[in-house]
């Protein structure tokens, strides 16, 4: 464990954890990110990880830290590295890989294989994600190798101040330009979306190309807000209707572009890839399928 921040809780009132903390560590920008940190037990009042509603009287050492301190078994899998320097590391990430957790084959432990380490002197042991990748969506992924970038970043990333583009292919006929400001999990949510290209298709009637502009990060925003409007993402096997479901092609859902200041230089930074070649691959079959029927 790893002491990032110290303060001393100097107050005339009582007062809670949660609001006594908020605005008081460069490491935690936001409300949610101070509340994050109380829920993962990294606050800590004299010694004891707490609750938000703990009740602080005055005089207490408040510490909050860092519990990563467990090294990754690196996992032997090339990435295709598409920006790395001594405070970040952009990959594309394969589909139907996990970002974390328990199992061997995560994203923690390959990146902990591929990345070259930093030398800034608040360099981190192993690259640390700084956002959300569902696990069956490819594409862009970025890792912090700095202390400063890992704060600056999560800072970017709840400011909204981070551009996102994403591809996918979707079962339906959608107008040229739509957006979705549908509610999820009871919190604002906003997408915006542009068709490129609809086939005909003989299984789902036609199958559309979209480029996608998520201006809010709520978990599987845009699988939700695309199954709401009848337009789900082709080998979605958790939002598809069950007739329509496509099993052991992968979910058709990439991450294409991203655009940020860099954490250090604050210079512009924008990373592009294109969409995986199945992508237009299976739109020129399923189109191919239905012409030969139609001609037959």
């Amino acid at each position: 464990m790893k002491v990032l921040a110290e303060i001393e809780c100097e107050i005339d009132e009582d007062q809670r954890l949660y609001d006594f903390c908020s605005g008081r560590f460069t490491e935690l920008p936001s409300r949610k990110s101070v509340k994050k940190a109380i829920d993962q037990k990294r606050m800590f009042v004299n010694g004891k990880a707490q609750k938000t509603g703990f009740w602080l009287r005055g005089g207490e050492k408040i510490q909050l830290v860092d519990l990563e301190n467990k090294p990754p078994k690196p996992y032997h899998l090339e990435l295709e590295i598409l920006f790395e320097d001594d405070h970040l590391i952009i990959v594309n990430k394969p589909a139907g890989i996990r970002v974390s957790g328990n199992q061997f084959k995560t994203m923690t432990n390959i990146l902990a294989y591929n990345f070259t380490p930093s030398k800034e002197k608040d360099a981190l042991p192993w690259p640390l994600v700084v956002h959300r990748l569902d696990q069956p969506t490819s594409g862009i992924l970025i890792a912090a190798k700095s202390q400063a970038a890992r704060i600056e970043m999560g800072r970017q990333f709840e400011s909204k101040e981070i551009e996102k583009t994403y591809q996918a292919v979707v079962i339906g006929n959608p107008p040229k330009t739509f957006e979705s400001h549908s509610q999820i999990d009871e919190k604002d949510s906003e997408t915006q979306f542009e068709t490129l290209k609809t086939v005909k298709s003989l299984r789902s009637e036609y199958l559309s190309l979209l480029k996608i502009y998520p201006k809010t990060g709520r978990k599987h925003q845009i699988r939700k807000h695309l199954s709401e409007m009848n337009f789900p993402i082709l080998g979605d096997q958790t939002y598809s209707p069950p007739a329509l479901k496509l099993k052991h092609k992968g979910l058709f859902l990439c991450a294409t572009a991203v655009k940020f200041s860099h954490p250090e230089s604050r210079k512009p930074l924008i990373v592009e890839i294109d969409a995986p070649k199945k992508y237009e691959k299976r739109l020129k079959s399923e189109l191919r399928r239905w012409q030969n029927t139609m001609q037959a």
